[in-house]
């Protein structure tokens, strides 16, 4: 992988910026975590209080940062700040390649704002950590996600389990020499 210092963040977009999370943006992952969807279609990560989301921020998937130089990165509008959602790279040793994440609150779904964030990620992978292969897992009846994936280029390759004790989960993958620029 290459080197943190060497990486491009935040990363931007006409209408966002891409951070680094921090103990100030608890109250939102409160919020996002405790949302309806996203306990439905992520997972219930049992965080009730701000000091609950400040330790999942401190201990979460995106500790990786300052040792992959990738994570979740909160996603907020440019000129305002205010966070809409999360967006980043993973890398779970169950997963042979990273995988890319995401969540909005509902008040920013279905604006565009996911594939705009995840297009960025997807191309910071290429172009910055030289990745050659991109996953996603999602919840196979999660259609909105699905649908955004394969907008992204990714494809359909198997059902897996992430657990042994786990429900199916649609595993789907990117390869950049096969779609074009993010």
């Amino acid at each position: 992988m290459v080197a943190r210092s060497s990486l491009p963040v935040p990363l931007s977009t006409p209408r966002l910026t891409l951070r680094e999370l921090t103990d100030a943006d608890a109250p939102f992952i409160l919020a996002l975590m405790n949302d309806e969807r996203f306990i439905t279609h992520i997972g219930d990560r049992g965080v009730r209080s701000l000091a609950q989301a400040r330790d999942y921020i401190a201990r979460g998937p995106w500790t990786p940062y300052s040792t992959l130089g990738f994570g979740l990165w909160l996603v907020e509008l440019r000129g305002t700040a205010t966070p809409i959602g999360i967006c980043g790279l993973l890398k779970r040793d169950v997963l042979p390649h990273p995988d890319i994440g995401f969540a909005f609150a509902a008040a920013f779904r279905s604006q565009g704002y996911a594939f705009e964030a995840a297009s960025t990620v997807m191309a910071f992978a290429r172009d910055a950590l030289h990745a050659r292969q991109i996953l996603a897992i999602v919840d196979p009846s999660n259609t909105a996600s699905v649908r955004l994936l394969e907008k992204l280029g990714f494809a359909f390759d198997r059902l897996t389990r992430m657990r042994e004790d786990a429900s199916d989960i649609a595993l789907y993958a990117a390869r950049f020499d096969t779609i074009g620029a993010p």
